[in-house]
């Protein structure tokens, strides 16, 4: 999206973006399972998220997953919105104009399809910096 012009995704327009679609977690979940809002975040334990959230970009997922709270490995699924979905106010137009790291949330399920076994991996010093940041309370998470 460098020259052409950022168009919100809500969800009134969600169903022009085809995908694929990714969900980074450590949760061992299998093909046809369901992942919905109304649980834990997979960062901070005292917020019940009231979305779901998923990335058109695989490593952006990878990231999540790395981030992820629990014992699991890191994994990223793919998966279908149930219905409509919109940009993550978490990231849109917070640092960069419009939604570079393409990350969306829903309070409709999201239905796993697949399950990456790699995909770009971040630096694991900038890993150990973001999750120090979460830790300490500097991202408030817009639920």
């Amino acid at each position: 999206m460098h020259d052409e012009e950022w168009i919100p995704v809500t969800p009134q327009n969600c169903a022009a973006l085809a995908g694929p679609f990714y969900h980074g977690t450590r949760a061992e979940l299998s093909v046809g399972d369901l992942l919905t809002a109304g649980f834990r975040s997979n960062y901070d334990d005292r917020v019940v998220m009231n979305h779901i959230y998923f990335t058109s970009l695989s490593k952006g997922a990878g990231l999540a997953a790395e981030m992820a709270r629990g014992d699991g490995r890191p994994r990223v699924y793919v998966v279908v919105p149930t219905g409509a979905f919109e940009d993550d106010p978490n990231v849109t137009n917070q640092k960069f104009k419009g939604n570079p790291t393409r990350s969306y949330r829903s309070v409709y399920s999201l239905e796993i399809v697949g399950e990456l076994e790699s995909w770009e991996p971040y630096d694991p010093e900038f890993i150990r910096q973001l999750r120090r940041r979460v830790e300490e309370g500097l991202g408030e998470i817009i639920n």
